[in-house]
């Protein structure tokens, strides 16, 4: 079987582009059959209302406090989830042990536990954090699994140990995992961070505002904000898989001179 060959950057742009535009024109085609603002407002009415809320102070506050309280859970699942795998690579017993708790915790329960146990604006960082953490152990503890018994041996011919074995070695090997525990565990993390939001209504989120959009019937609001979860969404994602690639490479080239 032939490898395929990768997309390049200008193709993935058009057909990222070609995507929105076919699924907005979706959006607008069953608004205008639906016919009423307050069951589906049109693409229209709901870009006009976020230019009019990007304007306003108390948007971007709710913005960046949801952005940080996502963002800190999601780096605190990162780094304990970057440990954890490691333990579960070199430790059977271990991997046994953190099982249950990353495939069976029952986040609805946590939920309403943590309704209990802390504030509203510690609970989405929390349940973030729930949410991430097993998604990146599973992911990188396969990685490390994976990674070709001959190029360690190989390494230790040359007497190449600890962290140039890591960087050489290790870090290639796991980064596609990594890429793709990053991207998963940003979408989770957005989904759970905002409807923690939504249950603690946690003051100046974006969680509060689409409360208060479902429950005075603010549709076009509610959509607007749901298109600004989206965007920043995509927009860290992009940041974050950037920064992993960037440093990748520069470990690379460091590793090579």
């Amino acid at each position: 079987m032939r490898d395929k060959k990768p997309m390049p950057q200008s193709a993935k742009l058009i057909i990222a582009l070609a995507s929105i535009a076919v699924w907005l024109g979706i959006w607008h085609f069953f608004s205008e059959r639906v016919g009423q603002e307050l069951l589906l407002p049109s693409p229209r009415a709901v870009f006009g209302r976020l230019f009019e809320l990007i304007h306003q102070n108390d948007f971007w506050v709710q913005t960046f406090g949801s952005l940080g309280r996502i963002l800190t859970g999601f780096g605190i699942a990162l780094a304990v989830g970057c440990v954890l795998s490691v333990l579960m690579f070199l430790s059977d017993i271990f991997d046994q042990f953190m099982r249950p708790f990353l495939t069976a915790t029952p986040i609805p329960s946590f939920i309403i536990l943590a309704l209990v146990w802390m504030k509203s604006d510690k609970m989405p960082v929390f349940i973030t954090f729930l949410m991430v953490l097993p998604v990146i152990c599973s992911n990188l503890t396969e990685g490390l699994r994976g990674v070709d018994r001959r190029l360690v041996q190989m390494a230790r011919v040359y007497n190449i140990k600890g962290i140039k074995m890591l960087g050489i070695v290790y870090f290639p090997s796991v980064l596609p995992y990594m890429l793709a525990a990053v991207k998963t565990g940003l979408g989770l993390a957005w989904k759970a961070g905002v409807a923690a939001e939504v249950i603690g209504r946690t003051r100046g989120s974006i969680g509060q505002m689409l409360y208060e959009s479902k429950l005075y019937l603010e549709t076009v609001d509610l959509f607007a904000y749901t298109v600004t979860v989206v965007v920043l969404s995509c927009l860290i994602e992009l940041i974050v898989v950037g920064l992993t690639r960037l440093t990748s490479r520069r470990t690379s080239d460091a590793n090579r001179n």
